[in-house]
Order: C-alpha cells, then structure tokens, then sequence
C-alpha cells in the first residue's frame, strides 16, 4: 500500500485525505490543531505545524511516504519541498517553494523572465516607507509578502493613507516585509494549471468577482471565463510564462492575472490548488476533472488523467451577513431544492458575530452551482442567496 503525507487536517485538506482513502492509500497528516476535522479519516496523526519545516522532515523521515502535498495553503508548500527533496519524491524544488510563497521572490522571477507584471518595492519599516513615498504614483497596493487570502491587502488613496496602510498590512505579515506595488485595474482571472515533468497543462480559467478596494475580498468565482479566444489565448501565454518563471515543474498551480487595456498582467501564483472551491468543486463541475485525485497522483509520481470529461457552468457566490450576533438563518432547506445547487455551506453559526468584509474570513457561507452554462450556474447561486434569510441581534 502507498503511503500519501498531507501537510494540514483542516477543511482545506480534507477533500485530498478523503480522496486519498478512496484511492486505497495509507494516509499521515499534520497538523498543529489537534481538533483539525480532517484527522478522523486520516490513518495516523502528527502533531506538528505545518510551516516547521524541520519538524515536517523529521515526521516524513519516521514516516517514509511515498509522496507529500498540501491543497489550497501556500505556506506548508515549503516544507512539501524540503521533505520531498530530502526523501527524493516528485516535488518542487525548495527554491521554486520559496519564489511561489514570497510576493518579493515571486514578482522578481516575473521580472528577471520578461512575465508581465506591476512596478513595486518591498519595505521593512516606517523609515523606509517615509523615504519611499515620494517616488510612489497613487493609488497603489499594499499587501505582505508572505499571506494570502486577501489578508492585509489595502489599497492606497495617497500619501494621508500611507502609514495607517502600511501599519494594517504589517500586522498580517509573518516575516515584517511588506511590498507596494501598482494598482492595476481589469478584469481579473486566475488560471487552474496542472505541470507534469516540464508541461504545462491549462485546465480552466476562471472569472473572479471582488468586493474591490479597499480590501478586494473574493466573493465568488465562475467557469469557463468569459473572455474572446483571443484574450483567452494571451492570458494562457501569460500564465505558461508565470509558471516556467517560478520554476514549477510537477504539481498544481493557480494563477492570478488582471486583464487590463494593456493585456494580461501577473498579479500573483500559488505552487498549489486553488482555493475558495476552485479546483475543488468548480473545476470538476466544469470540466468533469478531478484536479484533488490529480495532484495526488503527481504527489506519488504517477501520471494524472486530466483529459475533460464535461462542457458545463460551475459557480461560487459567497455570503455577505449584516453586521452583529447572528440570531437564526432561514430558507436554506428551500434554497438547496434549487435545481442546480449542489452546495450551501456556512462557516458562521446561530450565535457568532459577523463582521465587516476585510478578509476571507468574514464570510458567513457560500453556495455552489453547476448547470448548462456559465450566466445559468451564476443565476442559480443568486438565486439560492436571495432564499436565505440571516437575522441579526
């Protein structure tokens, strides 16, 4: 039997453990939460975080898996490295780990490649924001090197907003670095991207909805794209050159670009699935591809089939709640009879607070759609959100 080791327990990760149980494998997972609710169906449990990647090698070691991967979380990509090149398993490289989960690293590889991409800097401190601000055309991002999620991302109106800015990005960066970089407006995309040994494969691209600034949190996303061939064609160029420039060579990628007047522009990747039910849910509802089973399969260094199976609409709205203690929530029953819903989760219960829309995280729940196209899958999500009723204290 194959042994597969997750890095993460939670709900992130559990769609690859239950899949990995379905394809007959013995299954570790690690995971500084003990509670995490992907350890039940998981074979044994290592109660270690997933961003010490010294403790990460230390458990693969003991463990001696046959492959290693995280879904839809940038950070432990690093310790998938580490560990996998240390036990000689298909990966990316540590250094290509670093590139996909540092902004600096990353926007460097797309300039030292020819990948288009925005102007930035990266700063540590007051001091030099001070001396930077002078050289800066507003508006502009602010965001940490080193998060996702939306988590500190700002827009910047002008020099009055800089250090209030600045000062709310730095408290969601791990390291300190915070980079600044053009604002860049469009349409923006992201790119489902399967690379096995050296090709590059383009399974779907996505529309993305935001809140826009200040905060510019996803509120849901939709497949195929709604883009002329044309343009589809660039932005799979863009992408391609994305991928190659950070140095993926096996295993999944998402890719976010920003179609402006000038084109597509990068606006970052990550060396992993997407998230927000992506790869997870849309794409095979879209395409019929199990992207989970796929990057599984790539883990343990056996080809994937990521040949599409379907020509459908698949979409995600997430759910916004007035602010205050949520008191009841009605109508969901009535909103899953929908024809075409296949999903209505909440991630916030009777009796917890909501709070205004800064970041992933203060979304109540969403709904998933999938049907004959992509206006009709978006209409459906709409529908379902109208159904809901959320009472408030």
């Amino acid at each position: 039997m194959k042994k597969l080791f997750i890095l993460g327990a939670s709900v992130l990760q559990l769609p690859a453990i239950l899949t990995a149980k379905k394809m007959g494998l013995h299954v570790a997972v690690a995971d500084y939460n003990s509670q995490a609710v992907g350890i039940p169906y998981a074979d044994v449990y290592y109660n270690v975080s997933t961003m010490d990647e010294e403790a990460i090698c230390k458990v693969a070691k003991q463990y001696q898996p046959d492959g290693i991967m995280t879904l839809a979380t940038d950070m432990p990509i690093r310790g998938v490295a580490m560990a996998s090149e240390m036990l000689g398993l298909h990966s990316i490289s540590y250094e290509t780990a670093i590139k996909a989960t540092d902004k600096y690293s990353m926007i460097k590889a797309f300039k030292e490649h020819g990948v288009p991409s925005p102007w930035y800097y990266v700063i540590s401190s007051i001091d030099e924001l001070q001396k930077l601000s002078e050289q800066l055309t507003f508006p502009c991002i602010i965001k940490p090197t080193d998060n996702a999620g939306s988590h500190g991302v700002v827009l910047v109106h002008g020099l009055a907003d800089l250090v209030d800015s600045y000062n709310y990005s730095r408290k969601y960066s791990r390291g300190g670095n915070i980079i600044i970089e053009e604002f860049l407006q469009g349409k923006e995309v992201s790119v489902e991207v399967m690379v096995i040994e050296g090709n590059v494969h383009i399974l779907q691209i996505t529309d993305k909805l935001t809140t826009g600034a200040p905060y510019f949190v996803e509120m849901g996303h939709s497949q195929p794209v709604q883009l002329s061939e044309k343009i589809q064609i660039e932005v799979c160029k863009v992408a391609v050159g994305a991928v190659q420039a950070i140095g993926i060579d096996n295993g999944p990628a998402h890719v976010e670009m920003m179609i402006t007047v000038d084109g597509p522009i990068m606006i970052e990747l990550g060396a992993r699935m997407g998230g927000d039910n992506i790869t997870t849910c849309l794409l095979p509802l879209s395409t019929g591809v199990d992207m989970v089973k796929a990057t599984i399969n790539v883990a343990l260094g056996e080809k994937p089939d990521i040949k599409p199976r379907l020509h459908c609409g698949s979409a995600v709205r997430y759910i916004e709640a007035p602010l205050g203690v949520i008191r009841s929530i009605s109508g969901v029953e009535e909103a899953r009879a929908i024809a075409g819903v296949e999903q209505i989760i909440f991630t916030t219960s009777v009796g917890e607070k909501t709070f205004p829309v800064c970041c992933s995280n203060d979304r109540v729940g969403f709904v998933i759609a999938q049907a004959e196209n992509v206006d009709r899958a978006v209409e459906i999500c709409e529908k379902a959100i109208r159904m809901i009723k959320i009472d408030i204290d």
